[in-house]
């Protein structure tokens, strides 16, 4: 009986904030180098898990600005002395207005955030030996972005698809129209066995999304 070879990336899914949102480790299995995605609160547990699954990490990457994906970004890049990339340059808006929208909810203490660099469409973000292509989808925020491994057949989707459903788009800057457009044309074209995790709730496939997501058809 041989062993099984070990997948160059594996991922740990963190719910974070009262919003339960799905932060994400992914690691690069050779380096054990970790990117940490969209921290939005409750450091100290991802501070935990980091230390519990025996990583290194190297980057934060933000899919968009909103509280529940980047309200912990700058705290978490302070303590671990790493830089935060992306999301796109569309959101600073809303990463320069973090302590505000925290204050809304009664969080006193989250801080804004200065990204290291901005991402745009095309770019690519590494993580040991495993690289990811950006996608800008906006819609649900202007600067949204995703991050697709193309060999892995996985999709980092943010609050773009959902497993049943669709970003909100009800906000002054949102669009339903530019968000279903951006999935239309950038994220199923992917392929329907692409694997994707969503902000909120269960990860899926394209391919169901694609059948059977109500916001997707017609």
């Amino acid at each position: 009986m041989t062993d099984q070879p070990q997948p160059p990336l594996q991922i740990a899914v963190v719910p974070v904030t009262a919003f339960q949102q799905n932060c994400s480790i992914l690691w690069c299995t050779r380096t054990m180098q970790a990117a940490i995605v969209d921290p939005g609160g409750d450091v100290p547990l991802i501070l935990g898990a980091l230390k519990e699954i025996g990583v290194t990490p190297v980057a934060i990457w933000l899919t968009h600005g909103h509280l529940d994906h980047a309200g912990g970004a700058t705290q978490l890049a302070e303590t671990l002395s790493i830089p935060v990339i992306g999301p796109h340059e569309a959101d600073k808006f809303l990463l320069d207005d973090l302590p505000s929208s925290g204050l809304r909810f009664d969080i006193l203490d989250m801080k804004a955030v200065t990204p290291s660099r901005w991402l745009a469409e095309g770019d690519e973000v590494e993580v040991g030996d495993v690289a990811f292509l950006v996608l800008h989808v906006p819609g649900h925020t202007p600067g949204h972005v995703t991050f697709f491994q193309k060999d892995l057949r996985f999709l980092l989707a943010g609050d773009t698809v959902f497993a049943g459903s669709v970003g909100r788009t009800d906000f002054p800057y949102g669009s339903h129209e530019t968000l279903i457009a951006g999935i239309r044309d950038k994220l199923l074209p992917l392929g329907d066995d692409v694997q994707f995790l969503p902000g909120h709730g269960p990860a899926g496939t394209l391919g169901e999304e694609r059948a059977n997501n109500p916001f997707l058809q017609g």
